[in-house]
């Protein structure tokens, strides 16, 4: 690429950052946002709360089993358009959902979500591997990019309360369309499509297999959050998805060009990534799902105040993963920084198992969340920049899908253990307790201590398999030496031929 031709995709950088920066939150946003207008839109359509949590899981199950097809797609007809039309669509389906006169019209609307934000996920992310790909300024995008992903929520749960408070749970899902068609026109401008030379053929057994597997996969932990661990369903569900998935690894090693190239996840370094955030976002679920009904139920906080008391913990979460990776990563790798993440993630859940019916938001609950909120910010920004460093172009899509992918099963195995956990211990005590005053209060809550415990252990897990598997800081920079050595000869050697080239042109 000549000076003038990479000039403008040096100006432009910090445009398209903040660009994708906005569709990143507006998927991030719609994990949350729509929870909170559930019970108004339960009363305006009408439907039972059995079917309530099928608003949630539609979406779930569209995004998670399509999340790889999404990146290839950005692979192999660029990603410009694929963007684009991811930003159309959801578009198009946040408009039918707040249009909706029937509870199968907002469940369809919500599949219609899932699948093209299945499809605009991952390209945002892998637009910024590309545009910030051997600039000194990647780390500082990725921490930006990173505290959107986990302080985003946040950001939906204060969102989703004013709005349904101040106008209508109908606009929680416009409130996307809103921000999607101005960001449609920014990227029309400022992006450019690059597609691959030569266009291979999508894998389409691979494209089945992990669709469904992954289906079935978060359909199996939906059914056991909803109903139960063994009921046939959920059995039948988790071991049809062990079995495609298994069959999935096995017909990609034979593919030329399969839908997951396998040593994209093989590598130590992405692998370990993939697994942190699938861990941590396993782990941080129990502090939005459980805090979120203790403090309306136990100190009686509004939704939007509840919103706002978890925005410390976003604000906390975004200064640490913009520091870590600029100022931090660089001197001791990756592997520490997950590892401190981990282990912060363990000191808060262990302190919130003492919660008890007369704590107070400021003594009791903050504290916890900040430290969380570090935690979170020290494994996400690593994890996000390791888990597409060093990829090839051609690859980027469905390496960053596997990203998506890791935070979204993460989040669908969180919530169906945690909230099953949480309904037993409830019961349990319920049970042993009949006779104590205040015992619906005090159950809720031993539940939450109970299933906060269980957080626990799924970030001691993290901090284990994070010590074991992430390579040291030297193994990954000599690795990334190699790399750049290799760049800088193969960028030598074509400005060489280039200048013999124009000699023999213009021999004068």
């Amino acid at each position: 690429m000549s000076p003038a031709a990479a000039e403008p995709r040096e100006s432009n950088r910090w445009a398209i950052l903040a660009l994708l920066g906005v569709a990143q939150l507006m998927v991030i946003l719609d994990t949350t946002i729509v929870n909170i207008a559930l019970p108004s839109a339960q009363r305006s359509l009408g439907f039972s709360t059995d079917s309530r949590q099928w608003v949630v899981t539609a979406y779930a199950l569209a995004f998670g089993s399509l999340l790889l097809l999404g990146g290839k797609l950005g692979d192999l007809f660029g990603r410009k358009w694929t963007f684009v039309a991811g930003l159309i669509g959801f578009a198009v389906a946040s408009t039918i959902g707040g249009l909706a006169q029937s509870f199968g019209m907002l469940v369809g609307a919500r599949v219609l979500q899932g699948a093209f934000g299945a499809l605009l996920a991952p390209t945002t992310l892998s637009l910024l591997t590309v545009t910030f790909e051997d600039s000194p300024d990647r780390a500082k995008a990725f921490g930006i990019i990173a505290a959107i992903a986990g302080g985003g929520a946040s950001v939906g749960l204060v969102l989703g309360g004013v709005l349904t408070q101040t106008l209508s749970w109908r606009w929680c899902l416009y409130v996307n369309t809103l921000i999607a068609i101005p960001t449609v026109l920014v990227a029309l401008r400022l992006l450019h499509n690059h597609r691959p030379q030569s266009r291979a053929r999508i894998d389409m057994p691979g494209v089945l297999l992990a669709a469904t597997g992954l289906f079935a996969l978060v359909y199996g932990f939906s059914n056991a959050e909803t109903h139960s661990w063994t009921t046939p369903v959920t059995i039948i569900a988790l071991a049809g998805s062990a079995l495609l998935l298994a069959a999935f690894v096995a017909v990609e090693r034979g593919k030329k060009a399969p839908l997951l190239p396998l040593h994209v996840v093989m590598d130590r370094a992405r692998g370990g990534a993939y697994l942190s955030i699938l861990l941590a976002g396993a782990g941080v679920f129990a502090v939005f799902l459980f805090l979120t009904y203790y403090m309306q139920e136990n100190l009686g906080f509004s939704p939007v105040k509840t919103g706002l008391a978890f925005l410390p913990m976003t604000a906390v979460l975004a200064v640490t993963s913009t520091t870590v990776q600029t100022r931090v990563l660089h001197r001791t790798g990756a592997k520490p920084l997950v590892a401190v993440g981990m282990g912060l993630g363990l000191i808060s859940m262990l302190l919130l198992t003492r919660l008890s019916p007369g704590d107070g938001y400021t003594g009791h609950v903050l504290p916890p969340l900040l430290i969380v909120g570090v935690g979170i910010g020290c494994i996400f920004a690593p994890a996000y920049g390791t888990a597409t460093l060093g990829i090839d172009g051609s690859e980027a899509g469905v390496a960053s899908a596997m990203v998506n992918t890791s935070q979204q099963v993460g989040g669908s195995v969180g919530t169906a253990l945690l909230s099953t956990i949480f309904a037993s211990a409830t019961a349990a005590y319920a049970t042993s307790h009949v006779r104590a005053t205040g015992l619906s209060g005090a159950a809720a809550i031993h539940g939450y201590t109970v299933a906060f415990a269980w957080a626990a252990g799924i970030f001691a897990l993290g901090l284990v398999l994070a010590l074991i598997i992430l390579p040291s800081k030297a193994k990954r920079t000599s690795s990334a030496s190699k790399a750049a050595r290799h760049k800088r000869t193969a960028s030598v050697a074509k400005t060489t031929a280039s200048a013999t080239a124009a000699v023999i042109a213009h021999p004068d």
